[in-house]
Protein backbone atom coordinates (compact mmCIF):
# COMPACT_ATOMS: atom_id res chain seq x y z
CA UNK A 1 0.00 0.00 0.00
CA UNK A 2 1.71 3.41 -0.91
CA UNK A 3 2.72 5.56 2.04
CA UNK A 4 0.39 8.85 2.30
CA UNK A 5 1.82 12.03 1.79
CA UNK A 6 2.04 14.81 4.14
CA UNK A 7 -0.47 17.34 3.54
CA UNK A 8 1.30 21.04 3.18
CA UNK A 9 -0.47 23.90 5.09
CA UNK A 10 -2.32 26.31 2.58
CA UNK A 11 -4.56 29.35 2.51
CA UNK A 12 -6.55 30.56 -0.15
CA UNK A 13 -9.70 33.94 -0.77
CA UNK A 14 -12.48 34.37 -2.09
CA UNK A 15 -12.14 37.49 -2.99
CA UNK A 16 -16.31 39.69 -3.29
CA UNK A 17 -17.44 42.44 -4.64
CA UNK A 18 -21.35 43.09 -5.38
CA UNK A 19 -22.03 43.00 -9.28
CA UNK A 20 -24.57 44.30 -11.34
CA UNK A 21 -26.89 41.49 -10.50
CA UNK A 22 -24.74 38.84 -8.65
CA UNK A 23 -22.05 38.83 -6.37
CA UNK A 24 -18.90 38.53 -8.01
CA UNK A 25 -15.71 36.93 -6.76
CA UNK A 26 -12.19 37.13 -8.12
CA UNK A 27 -10.51 33.85 -10.09
CA UNK A 28 -7.53 33.17 -11.95
CA UNK A 29 -6.47 30.39 -14.55
CA UNK A 30 -3.59 28.72 -13.23
CA UNK A 31 -0.43 28.36 -15.88
CA UNK A 32 -0.53 25.40 -18.18
CA UNK A 33 2.75 24.06 -16.64
CA UNK A 34 1.81 24.77 -13.41
CA UNK A 35 2.62 20.89 -11.69
CA UNK A 36 -1.24 21.33 -9.34
CA UNK A 37 -4.14 22.05 -11.08
CA UNK A 38 -2.58 23.39 -14.18
CA UNK A 39 -5.16 25.38 -16.74
CA UNK A 40 -7.90 25.28 -13.64
CA UNK A 41 -10.07 28.33 -12.52
CA UNK A 42 -9.28 28.89 -9.07
CA UNK A 43 -9.31 31.25 -6.13
CA UNK A 44 -5.64 33.12 -5.28
CA UNK A 45 -3.61 31.69 -2.78
CA UNK A 46 -1.18 28.90 -2.31
CA UNK A 47 0.91 27.21 0.72
CA UNK A 48 1.89 28.97 4.53
CA UNK A 49 5.98 29.60 3.89
CA UNK A 50 8.55 30.48 6.46
CA UNK A 51 8.53 33.98 5.87
CA UNK A 52 4.83 34.00 6.92
CA UNK A 53 5.82 32.38 10.28
CA UNK A 54 8.35 35.13 10.40
CA UNK A 55 5.79 37.66 10.03
CA UNK A 56 3.55 35.91 12.91
CA UNK A 57 6.37 36.54 15.20
CA UNK A 58 6.20 40.10 14.50
CA UNK A 59 2.96 41.69 15.65
CA UNK A 60 3.42 44.94 14.74
CA UNK A 61 3.26 44.34 10.57
CA UNK A 62 -0.88 42.82 11.47
CA UNK A 63 -3.49 43.90 13.05
CA UNK A 64 -7.05 41.77 13.97
CA UNK A 65 -4.81 38.90 15.05
CA UNK A 66 -6.47 39.48 18.85
CA UNK A 67 -7.81 35.87 19.53
CA UNK A 68 -5.78 33.66 16.85
CA UNK A 69 -3.69 30.64 17.29
CA UNK A 70 0.01 31.44 15.70
CA UNK A 71 -1.10 28.91 12.89
CA UNK A 72 -4.35 30.66 12.40
CA UNK A 73 -2.44 34.11 11.85
CA UNK A 74 -0.13 32.36 9.71
CA UNK A 75 -2.95 30.70 7.54
CA UNK A 76 -4.53 34.43 6.54
CA UNK A 77 -1.02 36.06 6.40
CA UNK A 78 -0.32 33.29 3.60
CA UNK A 79 -3.20 33.97 2.13
CA UNK A 80 -3.11 38.05 2.06
CA UNK A 81 0.68 37.51 0.62
CA UNK A 82 -0.62 35.25 -1.61
CA UNK A 83 -3.24 36.92 -2.83
CA UNK A 84 -1.02 40.19 -3.33
CA UNK A 85 1.55 38.19 -5.33
CA UNK A 86 -1.27 36.50 -7.70
CA UNK A 87 -3.51 39.33 -8.28
CA UNK A 88 -2.21 42.48 -6.76
CA UNK A 89 -4.90 43.12 -4.43
CA UNK A 90 -3.62 43.92 -0.83
CA UNK A 91 -5.15 43.88 2.67
CA UNK A 92 -3.55 45.85 4.79
CA UNK A 93 -3.69 49.53 6.63
CA UNK A 94 -1.33 52.11 7.01
CA UNK A 95 0.59 51.21 9.97
CA UNK A 96 0.22 55.36 11.47
CA UNK A 97 -3.33 55.49 11.24
CA UNK A 98 -4.66 52.73 10.91
CA UNK A 99 -6.65 53.55 7.63
CA UNK A 100 -7.19 50.74 4.93
CA UNK A 101 -5.03 51.52 1.88
CA UNK A 102 -6.90 53.01 -1.23
CA UNK A 103 -6.51 51.83 -4.52
CA UNK A 104 -3.60 53.96 -5.75
CA UNK A 105 -1.54 53.22 -2.81
CA UNK A 106 -1.83 49.45 -3.44
CA UNK A 107 -0.83 49.92 -6.87
CA UNK A 108 1.93 51.64 -6.25
CA UNK A 109 3.56 49.31 -3.56
CA UNK A 110 2.33 46.28 -6.26
CA UNK A 111 4.34 48.25 -9.13
CA UNK A 112 7.44 48.63 -7.25
CA UNK A 113 7.61 45.50 -5.50
CA UNK A 114 5.27 42.67 -6.98
CA UNK A 115 7.65 41.52 -9.06
CA UNK A 116 10.64 40.74 -6.48
CA UNK A 117 8.48 39.11 -4.42
CA UNK A 118 7.32 36.71 -7.02
CA UNK A 119 11.13 35.82 -7.79
CA UNK A 120 11.87 35.89 -4.41
CA UNK A 121 14.21 38.81 -4.54
CA UNK A 122 12.58 40.86 -1.23
CA UNK A 123 10.42 39.39 1.24
CA UNK A 124 7.11 40.16 2.33
CA UNK A 125 8.29 41.17 5.83
CA UNK A 126 10.42 43.90 4.33
CA UNK A 127 7.88 45.52 2.33
CA UNK A 128 5.46 45.72 4.88
CA UNK A 129 7.81 47.01 7.24
CA UNK A 130 9.80 49.10 4.76
CA UNK A 131 6.07 50.93 3.40
CA UNK A 132 4.52 51.38 7.01
CA UNK A 133 1.58 48.28 6.29
CA UNK A 134 0.11 46.13 8.81
CA UNK A 135 -1.91 43.25 7.09
CA UNK A 136 -5.46 43.19 7.82
CA UNK A 137 -6.44 39.72 9.40
CA UNK A 138 -10.02 40.60 10.43
CA UNK A 139 -10.81 41.05 6.82
CA UNK A 140 -10.50 37.81 6.39
CA UNK A 141 -13.92 34.85 7.59
CA UNK A 142 -12.99 31.54 7.59
CA UNK A 143 -15.49 29.82 4.72
CA UNK A 144 -14.11 26.36 4.59
CA UNK A 145 -11.32 23.45 5.44
CA UNK A 146 -10.19 21.16 2.51
CA UNK A 147 -8.01 18.21 3.26
CA UNK A 148 -6.58 16.86 -0.15
CA UNK A 149 -7.79 12.70 -0.33
CA UNK A 150 -5.10 10.57 1.09
CA UNK A 151 -3.64 8.68 -1.82
CA UNK A 152 -2.49 11.54 -3.75
CA UNK A 153 0.68 12.82 -4.34
CA UNK A 154 0.50 16.49 -3.61
CA UNK A 155 -1.66 17.08 -0.72
CA UNK A 156 -2.62 20.06 0.81
CA UNK A 157 -4.61 21.43 4.07
CA UNK A 158 -6.21 24.45 2.94
CA UNK A 159 -8.48 27.30 4.71
CA UNK A 160 -10.56 29.13 2.77
CA UNK A 161 -11.37 32.87 3.63
CA UNK A 162 -13.51 35.06 2.42
CA UNK A 163 -13.17 39.09 1.86
CA UNK A 164 -15.17 41.70 0.62
CA UNK A 165 -12.19 43.10 -1.97
CA UNK A 166 -10.98 46.61 -1.24
CA UNK A 167 -12.52 49.08 -3.22
CA UNK A 168 -11.51 49.90 -6.33
CA UNK A 169 -8.64 47.54 -6.06
CA UNK A 170 -9.38 45.31 -9.14
CA UNK A 171 -6.64 43.01 -9.68
CA UNK A 172 -4.73 41.30 -12.68
CA UNK A 173 -3.09 37.91 -12.65
CA UNK A 174 0.72 38.35 -12.48
CA UNK A 175 1.13 35.92 -15.98
CA UNK A 176 3.23 33.06 -14.34
CA UNK A 177 1.29 31.13 -12.31
CA UNK A 178 -2.03 32.45 -13.86
CA UNK A 179 -2.59 33.26 -17.25
CA UNK A 180 -5.60 34.81 -17.13
CA UNK A 181 -8.25 36.24 -14.45
CA UNK A 182 -11.41 37.20 -13.91
CA UNK A 183 -14.73 38.56 -11.94
CA UNK A 184 -17.09 36.29 -12.09
CA UNK A 185 -20.81 35.25 -10.59
CA UNK A 186 -20.39 32.02 -8.63
CA UNK A 187 -23.47 30.56 -10.75
CA UNK A 188 -22.17 32.08 -14.13
CA UNK A 189 -18.28 30.38 -13.22
CA UNK A 190 -20.54 26.77 -12.13
CA UNK A 191 -21.71 26.70 -15.46
CA UNK A 192 -18.81 27.13 -17.02
CA UNK A 193 -17.29 24.42 -15.09
CA UNK A 194 -20.21 22.19 -16.47
CA UNK A 195 -20.03 23.46 -20.24
CA UNK A 196 -16.61 22.85 -20.64
CA UNK A 197 -15.58 26.73 -20.42
CA UNK A 198 -14.08 26.35 -16.96
CA UNK A 199 -11.69 23.69 -15.56
CA UNK A 200 -12.86 24.05 -11.84
CA UNK A 201 -11.32 21.70 -8.97
CA UNK A 202 -13.65 19.63 -6.86
CA UNK A 203 -13.48 21.64 -3.78
CA UNK A 204 -13.54 25.40 -6.23
CA UNK A 205 -16.88 23.83 -7.38
CA UNK A 206 -18.29 23.06 -4.24
CA UNK A 207 -17.53 26.46 -2.38
CA UNK A 208 -19.10 28.38 -5.48
CA UNK A 209 -22.21 26.15 -5.21
CA UNK A 210 -22.23 27.54 -2.00
CA UNK A 211 -21.56 30.79 -2.55
CA UNK A 212 -24.33 31.21 -5.45
CA UNK A 213 -26.46 31.36 -2.96
CA UNK A 214 -25.83 34.86 -1.22
CA UNK A 215 -27.21 37.64 -2.96
CA UNK A 216 -24.59 40.01 -1.74
CA UNK A 217 -21.19 40.26 -0.24
CA UNK A 218 -22.71 41.49 3.37
CA UNK A 219 -25.15 38.53 3.12
CA UNK A 220 -22.25 36.62 1.93
CA UNK A 221 -19.71 37.58 5.43
CA UNK A 222 -22.69 37.21 7.70
CA UNK A 223 -23.47 33.69 6.30
CA UNK A 224 -20.01 32.64 6.38
CA UNK A 225 -19.65 33.97 10.42
CA UNK A 226 -22.60 31.81 11.64
CA UNK A 227 -21.15 28.68 9.62
CA UNK A 228 -19.80 26.38 11.89
CA UNK A 229 -16.61 24.67 9.95
CA UNK A 230 -16.35 21.12 9.29
CA UNK A 231 -12.97 19.85 8.05
CA UNK A 232 -13.30 18.04 4.33
CA UNK A 233 -11.20 15.03 3.42
CA UNK A 234 -13.24 13.66 0.55
CA UNK A 235 -12.60 9.97 0.71
CA UNK A 236 -12.24 8.54 -3.27
CA UNK A 237 -13.02 5.63 -4.62
CA UNK A 238 -12.44 4.64 -8.72
CA UNK A 239 -15.96 3.67 -10.52
CA UNK A 240 -16.86 2.42 -13.87
CA UNK A 241 -17.59 6.31 -14.87
CA UNK A 242 -14.38 8.09 -13.10
CA UNK A 243 -13.88 8.87 -9.43
CA UNK A 244 -16.45 8.90 -6.38
CA UNK A 245 -16.12 11.41 -3.44
CA UNK A 246 -17.20 11.07 -0.60
CA UNK A 247 -17.28 14.13 2.13
CA UNK A 248 -19.35 14.19 5.27
CA UNK A 249 -23.02 15.94 4.94
CA UNK A 250 -22.80 18.05 7.54
CA UNK A 251 -20.44 19.87 6.13
CA UNK A 252 -22.97 21.70 4.31
CA UNK A 253 -22.16 20.99 0.55
CA UNK A 254 -25.82 19.62 0.18
CA UNK A 255 -25.02 16.26 -0.44
CA UNK A 256 -22.34 13.51 0.55
CA UNK A 257 -21.50 11.41 -2.70
CA UNK A 258 -20.42 13.14 -5.58
CA UNK A 259 -19.17 11.85 -8.90
CA UNK A 260 -16.08 13.71 -10.54
CA UNK A 261 -13.48 13.17 -13.21
CA UNK A 262 -10.00 14.06 -12.70
CA UNK A 263 -9.92 15.48 -9.40
CA UNK A 264 -7.47 18.49 -8.35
Amino acid sequence: MPETSASRPASTILLLRDGAEDIEVFMMVRHHQIEFNSGALVFPGGSVDAGDQEIVARADLYSGGEGLSEADRGFRIAAIRETFEESGILLARAKDSGTPIDARRAGEIAAAHRVALNEHKISFLSILADNGLQLALDTLVPYAHWITPEGLPKRFDTWFFLAAAPPDQLGAHDGRESTDSIWVSPREAVEGGESGRFKLPFPTTRNLIRLAKQGSVDAALDHARGLSIVTVMPVMTKTETGRQLRIPREAGYDGEVFEVGAVG
